[in-house]
Parts: C-alpha cells; sequence; structure tokens
C-alpha cells in the first residue's frame, strides 16, 4: 500500500480487507527470500477430518511460499471440526518462526468493539442511536443533522480524515508521532459533506473516531476503559485492548509494510497506530478472537432488539446486496464480521450462522498486489473448502 494514492470506499474495497488504511494498493514483494517454515498445533481431538486438513495445510503453505505473505494465522472452529494453525515467519530476517499465541494489531476490527461500546450505552439508556452528534462534539460539519446511527452505520457523509494527502504525507514523515483524535477531526473540519446523512454508504474513519469522543463524553471516561469494562471484561477477554501509543505486548510478529514516502517495504512493529485510535489502533490474540468473533454475530452483550438494528445491513453500492454494512459490523455473502489492516498487519474475524463457523486470519504484512493479497491467498480458498455456498471473495 501507499498512503500517498487515495482509494475509493466500495464493497470490492471492503471485501477486500481494506478498512483501516484508506491507500491504493502498490506492488512490491515481502522481505525474505527464502521459503517460510510451516508450524501447525497438534491435532485437537476434534479436528476436521484427515483430507480437509491436508488441504487446509496446502492453501497456507502456498499463501507464505508461492503469494509471499512472511507469514499467516488461520483459525476455524466450528462443529465440524477445529483447525488451527500458523505458518512463515514472525521475524523474516531472523528467521524466527509465526506461533499462535502473539499479540496482533487488530486494525478496523476495533470498530466493532468501539461500536458494541455505543450500543451497550444505547441499551443502558445513557444514549439514542438517533441523538445528533452535535450533542456531544462540537465543530463537526452539519453535526446537528448526523446522528450516532448514521456514524456507526457508516452513513455520515462525512470525509475521511486517513484519505487527506497532506495529513498522509505528515503521517509518514514521522509513523511514530502520537496523534489525538481532535487532530484527525480538524483535518476535515472544513469539508463538505459528500452526500445527505443516511443517504448512502461510504466506508470512513472519521465517523468511529467521532463515536469514541461522544463516549468519553457520555461516561465521562477515557474509551479504552470504556470498552475493557464494557466489552472486553464481561466477555473474559484479558489480552484485548486500546493501546495509549505505540505499546505491543510480547509475543508479537514483526510487521512488513511498504507504507512510505517512497514506497520501499519496512517494518512497522513499532509505529504509533494512535492516528487510528477508536477506529483501528487495538490489539488482541487468537485465543480472545475465537470469544469475540462469535460473540459479536450473536449479539451476546446486547439486547435482542440492539442487535437486530445492528445487523440491518445497508448494500455497500448498488446492486451489492451479498455485501452490506451495518453498525460496525458486516455482512459478505452470509459471513459476519469485519476485517482490519493498517500498516504491517491485516485481520479478518467472521462467523457464518448457518454453520456456527469462526474463522479468523492474521498476517503480518499488509503488502499487496494484484497476484499476492489475503483475500485471493487465503480468505477465498478456504471459504472454497469449507464453505462453498458462503466463498468470501
Amino acid at each position: 500500500m501507499n498512503l500517498k494514492a487515495r482509494l475509493t470506499r466500495t464493497a470490492a474495497a471492503l471485501i477486500a480487507g481494506i478498512a483501516i488504511a484508506s491507500v491504493a494498493l502498490v506492488g512490491c514483494s515481502t522481505p525474505g527470500a527464502s521459503a517460510p517454515s510451516t508450524s501447525a498445533d497438534a491435532p485437537q481431538p476434534d479436528a476436521f477430518d484427515a483430507a480437509t486438513v491436508k488441504k487446509l495445510d496446502a492453501i497456507i503453505e502456498d499463501a507464505v511460499t508461492t503469494q509471499k505473505l512472511p507469514g499467516a494465522i488461520v483459525a476455524v472452529w466450528s462443529p465440524e471440526g477445529d483447525y488451527v494453525t500458523a505458518a512463515g515467519y514472525a521475524d523474516v530476517d531472523k528467521k524466527t518462526t509465526l506461533t499462535t499465541d502473539v499479540n496482533h494489531r487488530i486494525g478496523s476490527v476495533t470498530k466493532t468493539f468501539t461500536v458494541t461500546a455505543l450500543l451497550r450505552l444505547v441499551d443502558a439508556g445513557e444514549a439514542s442511536l438517533d441523538d445528533p452528534i452535535s450533542t456531544y462534539v462540537d465543530g463537526v460539519p452539519e453535526g446537528d443533522r448526523i446522528t450516532l446511527r448514521h456514524l456507526a452505520g457508516m452513513r455520515s457523509g462525512l470525509a475521511d480524515y486517513s484519505q487527506n494527502e497532506e495529513w498522509q504525507m505528515s503521517l509518514l514523515e514521522d509513523p511514530r508521532q502520537p496523534v489525538t483524535p481532535q487532530s484527525l477531526l480538524d483535518v476535515v473540519q472544513d469539508e463538505p459533506l459528500h452526500f445527505e446523512p443516511g443517504s448512502q454508504v461510504e466506508y470512513v474513519n472519521t465517523n468511529t473516531i467521532l463515536i469514541g469522543l461522544a463516549i468519553e463524553k457520555i461516561t465521562g471516561q477515557p474509551l479504552a476503559d470504556v470498552v475493557k469494562s464494557e466489552v472486553t471484561d464481561p466477555l473474559g477477554m484479558g489480552h484485548t485492548f486500546l493501546p495509549t501509543g505505540n505499546e505491543f505486548p510480547s509475543p508479537h510478529a514483526e510487521g512488513y509494510t511498504n507504507q512510505t514516502l517512497d514506497g520501499a517495504a519496512t517494518t512497522a512493529t513499532d509505529w504509533n497506530p494512535s492516528w487510528g485510535w477508536a477506529a483501528g489502533a487495538m490489539i488482541s490474540t487468537l485465543d480472545d478472537l475465537k470469544i469475540w468473533v462469535p460473540a459479536l454475530a450473536k449479539g451476546e452483550l446486547l439486547s435482542p432488539e440492539i442487535q437486530k438494528e445492528r445487523l440491518d445491513v445497508t448494500p455497500m453500492a448498488p446492486g451489492a446486496e451479498d455485501a452490506g454494512y451495518g453498525l460496525g459490523i458486516f455482512k459478505i455473502n452470509g459471513w459476519i464480521g469485519h476485517n482490519g489492516s493498517l500498516p504491517g498487519y491485516k485481520t479478518v474475524t467472521i462467523y457464518l450462522p448457518e454453520k456456527e463457523m469462526t474463522l479468523v486470519v492474521m498476517v503480518n504484512s499488509d503488502i499487496e498486489d494484484e497476484k499476492s493479497n489475503l483475500v485471493s491467498a487465503l480468505m477465498t480458498p478456504l471459504t472454497e473448502l469449507l464453505t462453498p455456498d458462503n466463498v468470501y471473495n
């Protein structure tokens, strides 16, 4: 990816897993010339049959060799069987094998936590989805006509700070700099709305930043504390959190990116994700995401009424009936969940109700081109094998 190039947000972009960095892709192979090794967990008593496991192993091996992903973690949990594996490298230069217990930057999967925290407050009667954002945050363009519902559903019409070229250049000049939520809003404060609030969907990080600020106004607490008390603690997710800076617990993989001023590949492991904040800065683990994904899709923390509203999706584009966005959540060909991407890391977390199947994929690179990307390398072949009636592509 290259932050200097603009990406139009469409259903195809969402499906492709470009969920936090609103940028275009520039071809560049991942660092490291030698083939990575594959390390699978010990077989589980409820594992898939041997033939299916062999096919799954082959898909992942191909992704980290032929398609040049430095490392990949894939986990499937379902009544049909479980499959959890890591392949490739956590550190290409040191040839450190990737394992399934790493902490991982989850990018825009963060949005599912932020919006869930908001919906918990709505359930408790502390806010309404139809409250205008001007009730909580000053200076938002047309803030008296944009509601919390519009923001959570990506239907506000607001401009996206992360598509602002001047802001992009400033960030890339020093990607370890701390960034405040207010400075992100300042980027788009004078830009006109792209459309009438509520009339269409446009995936914009500004929306979730505003939700984070609204949550802090409603509760009088930092967003990180609210997410902890309202979302992760009730589910026993002790390794999922919103960092205040670039802290990154060990173990973690090196993250490879070409989102640099000259497009050269580098590591983004210690870059500061505060520019994503409520929209994309969180860290989690595979064990915690195993809890989170079905809880999110089933609405375990919400009333049935609010969960029904959450899952009332709007198509991302005309005619794209199989790809829609709800309230901090998407549906794609039957799968419910979210994806995430920021420099160095990509994640997909989805659940298929018909099969009670949870699928989590994490890779330690956001470098993609038309021949090498997370969807074509892993998501499509995995779902073609496991759920041929619900292919993620």
